[in-house]
């Protein structure tokens, strides 16, 4: 079960990436993105250009855990775009995001 903790440390891709991409594609951004493995135990987040899916990448030392949710009405409000942003990010929001 992938869990967010207050120790889990969260990645955000401040630029849109292309969705087509899975686990391999968005794995290999992990590096030049973040500079950090993505075997790391971080979870990085990724949206769409249109802003109407995330998708979240983490490994549990079992594998790797892909998520994707596409927001049925709406768009993302409050991304990141900065990366002064995405620390300032809380985990509480990242919840909200996902429910």
């Amino acid at each position: 079960m992938l869990s967010i903790t207050p120790e889990s440390v969260i990645h955000f891709a401040i630029t849109p990436v292309d969705f087509r991409k899975g686990i391999n594609g968005l794995a290999a951004l992990c590096k030049p993105l973040f500079a950090t493995s993505s075997f790391s135990g971080h979870i990085f987040l990724f949206r769409n250009k249109r802003q109407t899916s995330v998708k979240l990448l983490a490994y549990d030392n079992n594998g790797f855990w892909l998520c994707q949710k596409r927001f049925s009405q709406g768009r993302i409000k409050g991304w990141p775009r900065h990366d002064t942003d995405a620390a300032a990010f809380t985990r509480e929001a990242l919840q909200r995001l996902l429910q």
